[in-house]
């Protein structure tokens, strides 16, 4: 067998594709709103979101806050006043209907759930991300689905982790390895946890960060690789 039982798994950019996912839920958000945006427009709505994130991990920012805010801070910048909060139920409305794969997703998942304890662990909606799941057919496969909503932490929260390492049967840190595509959410949360880290570097970016997982993947489909290297 190998070395390691249990994956945890991150939800967007791992497993579904959140660009996709994402840019279909705003192209129906602001046509039902009758909103006319420009590329430059999502761009910086894009820019300001990924900045509130880093915050929210960072302990900074509620996600409350994240979500009833980004849009209208965003718009206002071009001169648009919008209710953030309702905007944000419009979004999530949209983005649940989303569940494009990740290349090799499904595939990789359901092979996987013969052989390891496969659980979710996510920052997004707790509705958003289960509906999602449940659509894609990937929820059957996880023993269990962890959500920071449900927690009351995220990641990278060593809070968060222990949440969640308390939560699965016979857990063992050295048999638990962490798959995200995040290295300030999933990796440096796995380090911090004292778990093994697998940065799916989806996007083929160079890591100048002080963070550095243990394995580096392109594509799911390497996680066969990798696993079957981790003999004992």
């Amino acid at each position: 067998m190998t070395k390691y039982e249990i994956l945890l798994f991150d939800v967007d950019d791992t497993l579904l594709d959140f660009d996709l996912a994402e840019n279909a839920a705003l192209d129906r958000m602001f046509k039902e709103e009758n909103i006319a945006v420009t590329q430059e427009m999502i761009a910086r709505y894009k820019e300001i979101n990924e900045s509130m994130w880093r915050a929210f991990e960072r302990g900074e920012i509620t996600k409350n806050t994240l979500h009833n805010t980004r849009f209208a801070v965003a718009l206002k910048e071009f001169g648009i006043e919008v209710d953030g909060a309702y905007f944000e139920t419009l979004f999530q409305k949209y983005l649940c209907e989303a569940h494009h794969y990740v290349e090799g997703a499904y595939e990789v998942i359901a092979q996987l759930a013969d052989h390891y304890h496969l659980y979710v662990v996510s920052n997004g909606v707790t509705a958003t991300q289960n509906k999602r799941l449940m659509d894609a057919k990937l929820a059957p496969h996880f023993k269990d689905i962890f959500i920071s909503e449900q927690t009351g932490y995220q990641k990278p929260m060593p809070a968060f982790f222990d949440y969640v390492f308390e939560r699965i049967d016979d857990f063992d840190k050295d048999k638990t390895l962490i798959i995200g595509d995040s290295l300030t959410s999933d990796i440096k949360g796995g380090l911090q946890s004292g778990i093994d880290t697998c940065w799916f570097n989806i996007r083929n970016i160079e890591n100048t960060s002080e963070i550095k997982p243990h394995y580096e993947i392109n594509k799911l489909h390497d996680l066969h690789e990798l696993l079957n290297k981790q003999l004992v």
